[in-house]
């Protein structure tokens, strides 16, 4: 590869033999948990994970589906030769939302974003946490003393919970195999643009970008693994990519795929 695989960045996963990779979980935390289960009879010695983004909303458990993650991560990294960087946790579109949730108060128009991104999913992500959303937009018509106060109540609120603080400044931009074979992204990439400056293409998608119609290898990789596809039809294949998304949802499934060194799918797990 020819980008930088700084760990603050990419997750890069060595020597992977399988890569399980778990769609958007959208808050829904009795799926999750039900997925994992099922995971953890389907590990084998040489496999990574990699969750392909949206774990806080629009579902209401947000709280729930990272306790989830937590208790997952310490039950995989308990197995033997397991390591950390096997697993690895991508950015979505509603957390990139909550990043600038947090950071309000520096919003040029605070009273306009506030509406723009609770609409967009993360109203009851934010219920979960306990935040009181009309004191919200009681702060956005206040000024920017009042939004301060508000972000830091959200801030302590995820501070509140234990490992919160930590998973949340653990995500990545994507994820790939150190051979080539494998990218991993949330929402795709910008097909005419270089990995290093897909930015905010991870999680927003490049606009008409159709990625099963990709007719070639995206920066040498033999296929991109994205974790949203509009029309949610689970595991969708292409040639040099594949849409893993299910809608998660009361009445849509949470799917998981495994991809084998050599790009092909090998297993799919539904909850």
């Amino acid at each position: 590869m020819t980008f930088s695989s700084d760990s603050e960045i990419y997750a890069r996963f060595n020597r992977a033999r399988r890569v399980w990779a778990v769609a958007p979980i959208n808050g829904e935390a009795r799926r999750l948990s039900t997925l994992h289960h099922q995971l953890v009879d389907r590990l084998e010695p040489g496999d990574r994970v990699v969750y392909l983004g949206n774990y806080l909303g629009p579902g209401a458990s947000a709280v729930a589906v990272v306790d989830a993650l937590l208790w997952f991560r310490a039950l995989a990294l308990a197995r033997r030769r397991a390591f950390a960087c096997d697993l690895a946790y991508l950015r979505g579109a509603q957390e990139a939302m909550w990043q600038k949730l947090q950071e309000l108060q520096f919003a040029p128009n605070p009273r306009e974003v506030l509406p723009w991104i609770l609409g967009r999913g993360l109203a009851p992500a934010l219920q979960s946490y306990g935040v009181d959303l009309r004191q919200g937009e009681a702060a956005c018509r206040e000024g920017t003393i009042a939004i301060t106060r508000w972000t830091g109540a959200l801030r302590n609120a995820i501070d509140a919970r234990p490992g919160h603080r930590q998973w949340l400044s653990a995500l990545r931009r994507a994820a790939f195999t150190e051979d080539g074979a494998l990218l991993f992204t949330h929402a795709g990439v910008d097909p005419e643009k270089p990995l290093e400056m897909q930015r905010d293409a991870f999680w927003w998608g490049a606009a008409g970008a159709d990625m099963l119609a990709l007719a070639r290898p995206y920066a040498g990789f033999r296929r991109v693994v994205c974790g949203v596809d509009k029309a949610r039809r689970g595991l969708s294949e292409g040639v040099h990519a594949v849409l893993v998304d299910g809608g998660a949802g009361p009445d849509r499934e949470l799917v998981a795929a495994c991809f084998g060194a050599d790009g092909a799918v090998q297993d799919r797990l539904a909850a």
